[in-house]
């Protein structure tokens, strides 16, 4: 899609940014002065003056170090808003502090005036850009029209509304007591009136939103609309999008869309081509939701040889059989070559290398279920760190041209112990990345996949399916989505611009609120929400509360250093990296305390090597806590056990 303005690279922005607050601080300072003592005159004389430059000077700095500028002012949020308080409170006091320092006579209300007239001007700013990049998106939106305007059309409307891909202009429904009514300013037409209201509206599109209604009537409807020349999409139900039913079709996309808020990001050929197309390509993890589709979409580009690398024999039959089936339906003519293996042995690794000669790896092993890691910390350190390790030392020795590591959101200032681990993969990719010229070492990191093992979609149908409750942890947690399709493809595509450690993010619009769609969930598959306004619903949303590890919101950059690539929808991030010294220390103390199975001093090293990294709870190691569970006591004959868990703090 088309952005509302040209890109600028990221450090002219910072710049250009600071020297617009610098200039409306100056101008709010004067303006306060004047407003006091109704005169301009004293702006002239040389302590105001100074007291001025130092107090702009040390407001630059205030700001900095607050982050105003690492912030991407299209997804501004509280945080930065609670940035752009604390940056212009601490910038009034200062000018109080240099009108006393340099003898400037300033009046004592002058900062309380100059700090409401800041305030404005660097918070209100960026709130005009943030509205003005909202607005401009608006012409780009594709008018749509959805017939039903019940419960389902609703959640539809709010979530398309929200995104930038559609604008819903009118509502149609069979229903005579809803015709003529407004639904967020939007009238609810008679269907007979569709084809007058389409032409004259400029609709593109005409979406059912109607899964509650019997689906042969869903396509009597949708049958009539299409004879009427129209476009329509059929929402389906939701048990037909997680069995896989109708895969890659427009039913499908329209779900996936308005669960992301955004349209699918389209992935450019050439990028794809050029790591792919006639090379030799091993990915590891292949029997596992991103591995697996990487597998599927490489085939696609005519590898030279494709090699599979996974511990688990039933995913690599599984993945094996249905590429082999893939090519006998679309007659390609790709080797492929499924083998088991370890991650952590790095023996094997160097031996699958070198004998496929391989070119380019894709590395997506990596245990990644947070609170499964979180119970099993010397496993999940092996497997993610080491792993890579022994995966990347055997790319760089047998000379493979690109190496892309698949990582998570989760390793921005991780909170528990997956995203550490991930975290300290991705230092170590840097480190190589910086060292070795021979390979080209990148990650990409994306948030959560939809339809992957383990992710909402699949847990809240079955949940659905039982009657209920299903189970949020915390109203207000927030997470970023894509479809699995998209993560390969970014996958695929950073594998040719990755350089030096880059890390490659993709722009996946606004954050969805998981208890939102919990309930646009539960109204796809045709039931309502039960709470305390309609005690009659049919599925109850219940709070758990957060589990080990886990925050309300994810986050995509660690740093401020970002800048634009090939693709207008992925982003590169240079990010805080260790000295080698450092991290062959932090590997070498690592290896012994996996090989020692000590938890405690595995935690520290995470806790060393991932600066960011603030665990939320204490540590849980399952075999480690039973192993240091009190010893059975023998009291008056009997044997008793205590189960006092292990109380070690951590953070």
């Amino acid at each position: 899609m088309k952005r509302p303005w040209p890109a600028v690279k990221n450090n002219y922005k910072q710049v250009l940014m600071l020297c617009f607050d610098l200039l409306v601080l100056a101008l709010a300072f004067a303006s306060a002065m004047v407003i006091r003592w109704s005169s301009s005159s004293q702006l002239f004389e040389r302590e105001v003056f100074l007291c001025l430059i130092f107090t702009l000077g040390t407001s630059s700095l205030i700001f900095l170090r607050l982050g105003l500028y690492r912030t991407v002012i299209r997804y501004m949020g509280q945080q930065a808003l609670l940035a752009v308080v604390q940056g212009v409170t601490a910038s009034a006091i200062v000018l109080a502090v240099a009108s006393y320092l340099t003898y400037a006579g300033v009046p004592r209300s002058v900062p309380v005036i100059y700090w409401c007239f800041a305030l404005i001007a660097v918070g209100g700013s960026r709130w005009l850009v943030r509205v003005y990049y909202q607005r401009a998106l608006e012409i780009h939106k594709t008018r749509v029209a959805i017939y039903g305007a019940g419960t389902a059309g609703l959640q539809l409307y709010k979530a398309l509304a929200h995104g930038e891909i559609y604008k819903p202009v009118a509502f149609f429904d069979d229903n005579a007591s809803k015709q003529n009514t407004l639904i967020d300013g939007v009238l609810v037409h008679n269907p007979g009136e569709i084809v007058e209201v389409v032409t004259e509206g400029g609709i593109a599109e005409v979406l059912l939103a109607m899964p509650g209604v019997p689906k042969r009537r869903r396509r009597e409807i949708a049958k009539g609309l299409r004879d009427l020349g129209l476009v329509v999409k059929v929402i389906p139900g939701l048990e037909e999008l997680v069995d896989g039913a109708g895969r890659g079709s427009d039913d499908v996309s329209q779900i996936y869309e308005n669960v992301l808020g955004r349209a699918p990001v389209e992935p450019q050929s050439s990028l794809i081509a050029s790591s792919i197309s006639g090379k030799v390509v091993l990915v590891t993890g292949a029997g596992g939701s991103i591995g697996s589709e990487l597998c599927r979409q490489i085939i696609q580009w005519s590898p030279a040889h494709l090699v599979l690398v996974e511990s688990s024999e039933f995913a690599i039959y599984q993945i094996e059989r249905e590429l082999f089936q893939v090519q006998q339906d679309e007659a390609l003519q790709v080797p492929v070559t499924a083998l088991l293996g370890d991650v952590r042995d790095r023996a094997r690794m160097a031996e699958v290398i070198e004998s496929f000669s391989v070119q380019t790896i894709y590395h997506a092993a990596a245990y990644k279920h947070v609170p499964l890691v979180e119970r099993n910390v010397v496993l999940g350190a092996e497997n993610n760190i080491l792993g890579t390790l022994a995966v990347l030392e055997a790319a760089e020795a047998s000379g493979v041209e690109q190496f892309v590591l698949i990582s998570t959101d989760k390793a921005v200032r991780p909170t528990n112990v997956m995203g550490a681990t991930k975290r300290f993969a991705e230092l170590i990719c840097q480190d190589f990345g910086r060292r070795f010229g021979r390979t080209r070492v990148c990650m990409v990191r994306f948030g959560n996949v939809l339809g992957s093992s383990g992710s909402v979609i699949p847990l809240f149908t079955d949940q659905i399916n039982a009657g209920g409750p299903v189970t949020v942890t915390h109203p207000k947690v927030t997470r970023y989505f894509m479809t699995i399709p998209e993560a390969a493809q970014l996958v695929l595509q950073a594998g040719s611009m990755g350089r030096n450690g880059e890390v490659f993010v993709l722009d996946m619009g606004e954050p969805v609120r998981i208890y939102d769609l919990a309930c646009r969930l539960v109204q796809i598959m045709g039931h309502t929400v039960r709470g305390d306004d309609s005690p009659d619903g049919d599925i109850e949303i219940q709070i758990t509360g957060l589990r080990p590890g886990e925050k309300l919101c994810e986050e995509l950059l660690l740093g401020d250093n970002v800048a634009d690539t090939d693709h207008p929808m992925i982003m590169r991030a240079d990010e805080e990296r260790l000295s080698s010294e450092q991290l062959y220390l932090l590997i070498t103390e690592l290896r012994q305390a996996c090989s020692r199975h000590d938890c405690e001093e595995v935690h520290r090293i995470l806790r060393t090597a991932v600066r960011d990294y603030a665990p939320r709870q204490q540590l849980f190691d399952a075999v480690w806590a039973q192993k240091r569970q009190p010893q059975a006591l023998l009291r008056g004959g009997q044997v008793e056990r205590l189960t006092v868990g292990p109380k070690v703090e951590v953070g």
